[in-house]
């Protein structure tokens, strides 16, 4: 197969024969004139855009010309149609190129001395469209601001004689930046017996091992290349050629034949989720119609396809396109199903997998490989589609893969092929952008991957924020309290340079640390009470299971050992606690996609009807993965508020096999026999274990959401490949210390919060004004309703009461999901009915400031609380009062202009009383003041 788009490598002619009449010591005409064309007419006379019918990207193309006769013309050169059009006055309507001025003098020169010496074309070449920003081919001088060039794939392994591989390479700049080069280096084959290049394409020749060097401008790399059965032919598969150009070409997306429906009266199923299903639709359905096995060429399935009958989905490939010769042969062959067992693919790469561009306009290559279950791998870039999540900073074409810088800003491109898909990563930044790397000190691993990132996205961070804001922001996030005056002065007043390392050292070990991620498991876990007969949680159940949590949390029990004891736990909802995890969801299919979501951070849902159009998920891993849960059973307990969960019989059927499938692992190899263990607890050690590459990165992404306001991917339970990261590095980084830790929350937390980049302010500057996903600055986040509650309560010293709860119980300790109050739910509580971290809502709102403003959360809680009362009578000056209230709640204390104006205020008072209330009313204005309500 090859591309019907493809870029030129520079082949050295080292070993190659040259085309018709061509001498090898022509080749620099072909390189002054190849420059020429690339830059000036090829981009209107390749495949994707044959203006007049004519091509000229391979000397064959040349010759033999389009609507106007033969290009070139070797016999007469002079009388060449190209020449005579690149001649023509600037304003004559037939003049070449017609945009961009008339070629100037040496370059139709260039022109006239290639065609006169028999227009060489070295053997390989193909001609593709040259940008303006394309830098100098492989013979320039050295350019000291390029430290290496890198060559993709990294090794190459052609397996029979229809095997090829697409080869690019990147130039890396000392800035990070990168561009493509892969028209302008030298490549040299040490043996050129074993393989060929074609334009970008390398095809096997004959069985053996060699390397490709790749030489740039001083600069070299290589690649190893091996070869295996060079001579042996490769069927054209059904499931491995045919169903990737029916998915490549989007003939079974939900748009199209895909859809439930179909269309025009054909349906496939959508993105090829049964194969053997559409394989009877095309040549059993309407026998004769859809595939012709006496004239393959003349098959409704290939006709539709070049467009050469009406097609509702218009023109999908050409008629010499890789894709036409895939459908043709294999129809001539039969049109046969796959027999027997055939190796399926497991997984595929896009490369490069990371790119910074400098500008507008710099065209990136991309190719996909696919690799198979019996080991080999392909070159599936033609089988491919490609797509942008941001089309205003990188465009890519659906087809080739070839992607264009456009404005400032980041996208992640995705490669699709059949149900894989993977995402490589695009930055662009302004070419002639003044900056220069800020030298930062790093206080741990997550400051230098952060400063990478921000390095290449030219983004400088904030500064430090000072140890006023530090101590309340990090009160706020660890133990959800605001700092006492007396615990602020002791720490302003510290001259240790390890002082804020000591800080959170103390924070995590107190027990408020423990009931804060209590809370945020317990709404992921949904602990909260219900009746709904036999599916019923009662009080005692819940704050059992609550317990059991605190317990495990408190005693710092390895946080994957936790969840190994929840999925695998059995007995009853009262004597085993963590059993009401499965009490609460009863429906297997949901019990799975909850499992699936809470404890690695991925939705499956979508997999239980179709293979997941926007990730790798498969109805195979949907309904292998929810066969560990079809034999979670329930029965009733002594205690008619008690449920007895244990193991019995069941399996979960193929909604379109309907046969019972075998428990499978999502995304890992799974073992055929468990031994003595029970299907929940295989997949209860394997989810908690190193072995799911899942568990560790989603604690960790939402450890981190917890301090920063936005995950590292986001939202924490939407890891799909569409959604990638924004700092890959960094969440593997987190989630391998994760490990290293044994699975210790407190350690994580203690990274994330002595690091530089949580300590940042949240100042902007030029370049992170715009910023909120690569935490370049704090972000000011809205306190969340349970500790805005405590901080409220704590500073109006007003104690909460709670159900089940003595008083002076704190929001964060509520057991029940269902206990709330107007505060809380207005405030944006989680209800704990769902799993979705989307559950507990941040964002302000009017019913909000209207519940402060009118409602009893501060001006009640200021009457209670006699906090004024007492200073008064006490004999506390208002200028001190008004200081304490200010370390009470936004702990800091009144700038020169604030106190001046308040004291001006209380001064209007007639006595105390009027005094006593005004300072009510500023203690009112600060815990409804932006300053209070945000943590920041």
């Amino acid at each position: 197969m090859r591309l019907a788009f493809s870029l030129g490598l520079r082949v050295s002619t080292a070993g190659l024969a040259l085309v018709g009449p061509a001498l090898a010591q022509d080749t620099a005409s072909f390189d002054a004139a190849r420059k020429v064309l690339e830059t000036k007419c090829v981009s209107c006379h390749c495949p994707e855009k044959t203006k007049g019918d004519l091509l000229l990207t391979k000397r064959e193309e040349f010759l033999k010309g389009g609507e106007s006769g033969p290009a070139i013309l070797l016999e007469k050169a002079a009388d060449s149609e190209l020449l005579k059009r690149v001649k023509l006055d600037e304003d004559d309507d037939e003049i070449m190129p017609p945009k961009g001025g008339p070629l100037k003098p040496e370059e139709i020169s260039a022109l006239e001395t290639w065609i006169a010496a028999g227009a060489p074309w070295p053997e390989g070449i193909v001609m593709t469209p040259r940008p303006k920003t394309a830098l100098p081919d492989w013979n320039a001088e050295p350019d000291p601001a390029i430290g290496a060039i890198e060559a993709f794939p990294k090794s190459v392994t052609l397996e029979t004689a229809a095997d090829f591989h697409k080869v690019l390479v990147m130039a890396r700049f000392n800035d990070a930046a990168t561009q493509d080069i892969t028209r302008q280096v030298k490549v040299t084959l040490a043996d050129p017996s074993i393989a060929k290049l074609e334009g970008t394409e390398l095809k096997p020749l004959k069985d053996g091992s060699t390397a490709m060097l790749f030489e740039y401008r001083g600069l070299k790399t290589e690649i190893p290349v091996t070869v295996k059965d060079a001579a042996k032919p490769r069927p054209v598969s059904f499931q491995l050629d045919v169903m990737p150009v029916l998915t490549s070409s989007g003939c079974n997306t939900g748009s199209c034949h895909g859809s439930a429906r179909g269309k025009d009266g054909f349906h496939l199923t959508l993105f090829g989720f049964d194969s053997q299903g559409d394989h009877f639709r095309l040549t059993r359905e309407n026998p004769g119609r859809r595939v012709n096995l006496a004239l393959p060429e003349e098959s409704l399935l290939v006709t539709k396809a070049i467009g050469s009958v009406p097609h509702t989905g218009g023109k999908l490939f050409e008629k010499d396109s890789a894709a036409y010769k895939t459908l043709v042969d294999w129809i001539r062959d039969g049109a046969e199903y796959d027999k027997g067992e055939i190796p399926q693919p497991t997984s595929i790469t896009i490369e490069p997998p990371q790119v910074v561009l400098k500008g507008e306009g710099l065209e990136t290559p991309y190719t996909v490989k696919a690799t198979y279950s019996d080991g080999t791998d392909r070159d599936v870039t033609t089988l491919s589609t490609f797509s942008t999540s941001n089309d205003n900073s990188v465009s890519v074409n659906s087809r080739s893969g070839m992607s264009a810088s456009k404005n400032r800003g980041e996208a992640f491109l995705l490669g699709r092929f059949m149900t894989f898909t993977e995402v490589a990563q695009s930055i662009v930044i302004p070419k002639n952008l003044d900056y220069t790397r800020p030298e930062l000190p790093e206080f741990n691993y997550i400051d230098k991957l952060v400063y990478d990132k921000l390095h290449k996205l030219r983004i400088i961070p904030a500064p430090l924020c000072d140890d006023e804001t530090f101590i309340r922001r990090v009160f706020i996030d660890v133990v959800g309290k605001l700092p006492e005056p007396s615990e602020r002065e002791q720490f302003l007043a510290s001259t240790d340079p390890q002082k804020r390392e000591k800080l959170v050292d103390e924070l995590i070990s107190r027990k408020e640390f423990s009931e804060m991620w209590v809370m945020k498991w317990a709404e992921l876990l949904q602990i909260r009470t219900f009746n709904n007969g036999p599916q019923q949680v009662s009080y005692k159940a819940a704050l059992g299971y609550y317990n059991w949590l605190r317990d495990r949390i408190t005693a710092n029990v390895p946080f994957n050992k936790v969840v190994e004891e929840i999925l695998s736990s059995e007995g009853g909802t009262f004597s085993s606690p963590p059993t009401n995890f499965f009490q609460i969801e009863q429906d297997t299919l949901k019990l799975t996609e909850n499992v699936a979501q809470v404890f690695m951070g991925t939705r499956i849902q979508c997999a239980q009807c179709h293979n997941h159009p926007f990730d790798r998920w498969t109805m195979d891993d949907y309904y292998g993965f929810a066969s560990f849960f079809a034999q979670v059973k329930r029965k009733p307990a002594e205690d008619p508020r008690e449920r007895v969960v244990f193991d019995g019989g069941g399996e979960v059927p193929h909604l379109v096999t309907k046969q019972p499938v075998k428990p499978r692992f999502l995304g890992a190899k799974t073992p055929d026999d468990f031994g003595k263990k029970s299907r929940r607890e295989a997949v209860a050690e394997w989810l908690a274990s190193t072995d799911n590459p899942w568990f560790a990165k989603n604690v960790s992404n939402v450890v981190w959401s917890h301090f920063f306001g936005v995950g590292i991917t986001d939202p924490v339970d939407d890891v799909r490949i569409s959604n990638p990261p924004a700092n890959p590095e960094l969440l593997n980084a987190l989630s391998g210390k994760f490990v290293e830790y044994n699975y210790d929350v407190r350690k994580l937390v203690r990274d994330i919060c002595t690091s530089r980049t949580y300590q940042l302010s949240s100042a902007v500057n030029e370049t992170n004004e715009t910023d909120t996903r690569n935490f370049s600055r704090a972000l000011v986040r809205r306190v969340r309703a349970e500790v805005l509650l405590d901080c409220i309560s704590q500073a109006t010293q007003t104690p909460n009461k709670f159900k089940g709860l003595p008083l002076g119980s704190r929001a964060v300790q509520i057991a029940d999901g269902n206990t709330s109050t107007y505060f809380l739910t207005t405030f944006g509580r989680a209800t704990r009915a769902t799993v979705c971290s989307c559950e507990v809502k941040m964002e302000p709102n009017l019913s909000q400031a209207l519940h402060l403003l009118n409602g009893d959360a501060t001006h009640n809680r200021i009457q209670q609380g006699k906090v004024v009362e007492s200073m008064m009578e006490q004999k506390k000056t208002p200028e001190e009062i008004i200081r304490h209230l200010y370390l009470k709640t936004v702990n800091r204390e009144p700038t020169a202009e604030e106190n001046g104006k308040l004291m001006a205020a209380v001064n209007e008072g007639k006595d105390d009383k009027e005094k006593q209330q005004i300072l009510m009313d500023v203690f009112w204005a600060l815990l409804n003041s932006k300053e209070f309500i945000f943590n920041h």
